[in-house]
């Protein structure tokens, strides 16, 4: 069974929103990740890749390789599925009530504009259990809050298993904080996506962190830098 007709006959899906934020080596492995979407993907995607402010805009790079429609987030943009937003660099991305794109120019918040904690705590507010979080590679601790405002809203909540990540402090700031649902690899957050999680329970808060999540990562972990891409 292709993506696509996978797609079309699942109807438990229980996501309107996956939020994805990504710093040190996101940009490779969002590479990897966002081309196995199917363009009937049920959910909207946004996503928070921390860069400099000089850097051309990220939809250019993944939109020829991707089925699903890729496109660079616009204020009062109406959110979609099947549509992946990418924060433009130098500004917020956040989801307003009326399920809108905003975009801001306040202060950097972890040091960062866009910032992840951003976009996932403007999401859990406005998607509530209807929103799913996944946090990848990254130097910083942004991310963290906004998984837990996902966590506490009722959403799900997915992480990188540090072991695989460029840089571990991002993904084991959320684990650490016990706001985690599931620590998987790179290669299972796509096939998961691509065939629509199909999982026993996705929002499940008794679910403990994957056993691998701490181990062989404490000398990685010392040596990573609070710097971004």
């Amino acid at each position: 069974m292709s993506d696509s007709e996978s797609v079309s006959t699942r109807t438990d899906w229980p996501f309107d929103a996956v939020v994805i934020g990504a710093s040190a080596g996101g940009v490779e492995l969002l590479g990897a990740l966002l081309p196995r979407l199917p363009a009937a993907f049920p959910s909207a995607v946004l996503i928070v890749q921390h860069l400099r402010a000089s850097t051309r805009a990220l939809y250019e790079l993944y939109a020829p390789r991707c089925a699903i429609r890729v496109c660079e987030a616009a204020d009062k943009q109406p959110i979609e599925a099947g549509t992946v937003y990418f924060a433009p660099p130098d500004y917020h991305l956040l989801v307003e009530a009326d399920m809108t794109c905003a975009l801001s120019v306040d202060d950097p918040v972890q040091y960062s504009r866009p910032s992840i904690d951003v976009l996932f705590e403007s999401a859990a507010w406005a998607y509530r259990s209807r929103v799913l979080g996944i946090l990848l590679t990254g130097a910083s601790d942004d991310g963290a809050a906004g998984m837990t405002a996902i966590r506490n809203a009722g959403g799900a909540t997915w992480a990188q298993l540090p072991s695989t990540a460029r840089s571990v402090t991002m993904p084991l700031s959320a684990i650490s904080r016990g706001v985690v649902d599931e620590v998987l690899t790179p290669d299972d957050i796509a096939h998961r996506l691509a065939h629509l999680c199909a999982t026993p329970d996705l929002t499940d808060n008794n679910i403990p962190p994957h056993p691998d999540a701490r181990a062989g990562t404490t000398e990685q972990s010392k040596g990573a830098s609070h710097r971004h891409e």
